[in-house]
């Protein structure tokens, strides 16, 4: 039984995600038996420091985004380097795979192959242990079920014809269980598609986020706000609005450029724009509310803000404990997005994670626009130190997730709570 959890055969294949574009699958197999398969997801919005995939470039496959290279990568590279190796503990398998891979940015092997065994080793290891993920990563009590943070309406990089910023979220934090979140997620999905519908717009991705050609970006949070009363709840009490401004994406020449309302705005304008917004809606989440290098301006606008919202770095962080240890070395954000694949193993992921609980920063877990069916982050979102994940309505490539958190949410069982208006530092 000791050398139960040797790794015997690592294997991986080009999968599909739910764009339809392929992904890496990896599956790593033990000596009594066990097995993880992982598939990851791919982002259309990243950050400029997370580390990137490795995509074959062949024009004739896949329009050059088949992943070949990266999944020999792991069959010919990772696979034989861990096999042998314990399975657990993770830190020692995921620094062989780094050794292996040898660059600070997952450059040479692909971050997309190095996720994919790292995760999928850690599946095998709780299995081997006959315990669910969330236990084999959190090894303690205090796992809560986290807040969903719903992407109902889309723009930016994410919808065509649409609003400058990227999401505009509901935030179900002051009901009482995950099942109700749910259930208000559903609902004001549907009001919102009536909303818009019914003031003469054109309704796109009608079972995803949705989109449509607003007159002004304000509108989105209005609209928003609307939705949430016309389906039955308290806005500002039951349920609140969050941001992904993703403004990286906006900026040109030292300006925010919102072309859909033919504006270029300053930092300190645009900061102006959100202490106006967060005065007049019950906004209690804003995300990368500056460009990913303006670390002074990040802490401008946290100075102004922190006391009072969430301020979540992702294109700012990218996950990474260094970025993370600067951000609160600095003052800089107050809350951080977290996204395996901006990093690329497992043990990197939790070390952010501990790292930004212990300086009293919010970690909100997160899904990708290129999902798959894994649901590695539903885990992840149970840990003590989360409490909130973002994903999409509860359609479509989130359902997964969602189903992950149910099942999570009956094993628990009269240890399951909700972690609601906890999850976020300045709600009361």
């Amino acid at each position: 039984m000791a050398n139960s959890d040797i790794i015997v055969k690592v294997w991986a294949r080009e999968v599909l995600n739910f764009r339809g574009n392929p992904t890496v699958e990896a599956e790593v197999t033990l000596a009594d038996g066990s097995k993880g398969c992982v598939s990851v997801p791919a982002g259309i919005s990243a950050g400029a420091n997370e580390v990137g995939e490795i995509l074959d470039g062949d024009k004739k496959r896949y329009n050059g985004k088949g992943v070949l290279t990266a999944v020999r990568n792991v069959r010919e590279i990772i696979g034989p380097a861990v096999t042998g190796m314990h399975a657990a503990p993770q830190e020692a398998v995921d620094k062989k795979i780094l050794a292996v891979e040898g660059t600070p940015n997952k450059s040479r092997l692909g971050g997309n192959a190095v996720l994919s065994v790292s995760l999928a080793t850690a599946l095998a290891a709780a299995a081997s242990q006959k315990i669910p993920l969330f236990r084999y990563m959190g090894k303690e009590e205090g796992f809560k079920l986290p807040v969903p943070c719903f992407d109902l309406f889309c723009g930016g990089s994410h919808a065509k014809n649409s609003i400058d910023f990227q999401e505009i979220l509901m935030i179900p934090a002051g009901l009482k269980t995950f099942g109700e979140a749910l259930m208000a997620g559903n609902a004001i999905h549907l009001a919102l598609g009536d909303i818009l519908k019914k003031k003469g717009y054109e309704v796109g991705n009608v079972s995803g986020p949705l989109s449509a050609p607003l007159k002004t970006n304000r509108e989105s949070i209005d609209i928003m706000a609307e939705a949430i009363t016309k389906a039955g709840y308290k806005l500002g009490d039951e349920c609140y609005i969050g941001v992904d401004a993703a403004t990286s994406e906006l900026y040109e020449n030292g300006k925010y450029v919102l072309k859909s309302e033919q504006k270029s705005l300053s930092a300190l304008e645009l900061a102006d724009l959100w202490e106006d917004w967060v005065k007049s809606y019950p906004i209690i989440s804003l995300e990368d509310p500056m460009t990913e290098e303006d670390w002074d301006n990040w802490v401008m606008v946290t100075k102004r803000l922190g006391s009072r919202i969430q301020l979540v770095g992702d294109d700012f962080f990218t996950s990474s404990p260094t970025r993370v240890k600067r951000g609160i070395e600095v003052g800089a954000a107050n809350a951080v997005l977290i996204k395996p694949n901006q990093i690329g193993t497992l043990t990197e992921t939790l070390e952010t994670i501990k790292l930004a609980a212990a300086a009293g920063y919010r970690c909100q877990p997160s899904s990708r626009s290129g999902e798959t069916e894994q649901t590695v982050i539903s885990d992840i979102a149970v840990l003590p130190e989360c409490g909130q994940i973002k994903c999409g309505p509860p359609s479509q490539q989130s359902i997964p997730k969602y189903n992950r958190l149910l099942r999570i949410q009956e094993e628990l069982g009269d240890k399951a709570v909700y972690a609601g208006k906890r999850a976020f530092k300045y709600l009361k």
